[in-house]
């Protein structure tokens, strides 16, 4: 089983041992929303399922059946369980997800298949370029329709943080808020997406790009890991609850401390884009 990584040579293994598996394809843009339905188009691993992050991996706001706030909600652990059984996933498949941005958006299908009790999925690691610049097969244009499945529930291994625990768990101990938004954004210098500028007071900054080295594949567990205790300074890794503008980027930012051998840990899904909403939370700048 592959529950974090899984490598270009690995993934063909699997691919050549016929064990129960299924690919996705999460590429995305945000500003370009369509723009990763035509990058699958022009070129996917041979039988990856396309997983959108609006249309798959996300409810409208407001929507009833929302897990969470902010620009882009979780659906319910039912609607998710829901999509992946009409894709035809069984609970005995490894499922390994990529993309083409440094697994930004492929982090949350793999976040949300822990949640709805699949352990057995991996990020592919370097993405659709590391599977390209080994000369791996690709296909174009969209696979044959797949035969739907029943999917069912299991318990959570992931922990989804709420809004009121944050606000309750404010400047306590028991609670290290890490921000994967870049640098600028977390200082309140810019802000090109939400109402208000700045980041949830405490919280530590780590962009998520600097998980990948200069190949675009994770940093190795020891430098991930003294990167990581670096940035915590003593604090706990337990505490840790990750988040960024709308609970999407960040996740590259939870694989690496788990790869690190940190544990798994938190993730605030509303993130930045659903604390700033209410005025009465407040904001740090600088």
């Amino acid at each position: 089983m592959y529950t974090t990584l899984i490598s270009v040579p690995q993934l063909q293994d699997l691919m050549a041992s016929g064990q129960p598996l299924m690919v996705f394809d999460c590429s995305f843009e945000l500003m370009q929303p369509d723009a990763g339905d035509a990058q699958y188009q022009q070129a996917h691993i041979s039988g990856a399922v396309r997983a959108h992050l609006d249309r798959h991996l996300s409810v409208q706001k407001g929507a009833s059946d929302g897990a969470s706030g902010g620009r882009h909600p979780l659906p319910s652990r039912e609607t998710f369980a829901a999509w992946l059984g009409s894709v035809g996933l069984t609970p005995n498949t490894q499922v390994v997800v990529y993309d083409r941005q440094g697994a930004n958006y492929c982090g949350r299908l793999w976040w949300m298949l822990k949640w709805v009790g699949h352990e057995a999925s991996a990020v592919l690691d370097g993405g659709m370029q590391a599977w390209q610049a080994s000369g791996a097969a690709v296909e174009s244009g969209t696979p044959p329709a797949l035969h739907a499945s029943n999917y069912p529930l299991a318990l959570e291994k992931t922990a989804l943080i709420a809004t009121e625990n944050i606000v309750k768990n404010l400047a306590r101990p028991i609670q290290t808020i890490l921000d994967a938004r870049a640098t600028p954004r977390f200082r309140g210098e810019v802000e090109p997406l939400d109402p208000v500028a700045g980041h949830i007071p405490g919280a530590l900054n780590r962009p998520f790009a600097m998980n990948l080295d200069s190949t675009g594949l994770f940093k190795s567990p020891a430098l991930l890991r003294t990167e990581f205790e670096t940035l915590l300074a003593g604090r706990d890794p337990a505490t840790v609850v990750h988040h960024c503008g709308s609970g999407v980027s960040a996740l590259p930012n939870l694989i690496a401390m788990e790869v690190a051998g940190l544990g798994r840990t938190a993730l605030y899904a509303g993130s930045w884009s659903e604390w700033c909403s209410d005025t009465s939370r407040p904001c740090a700048q600088g």
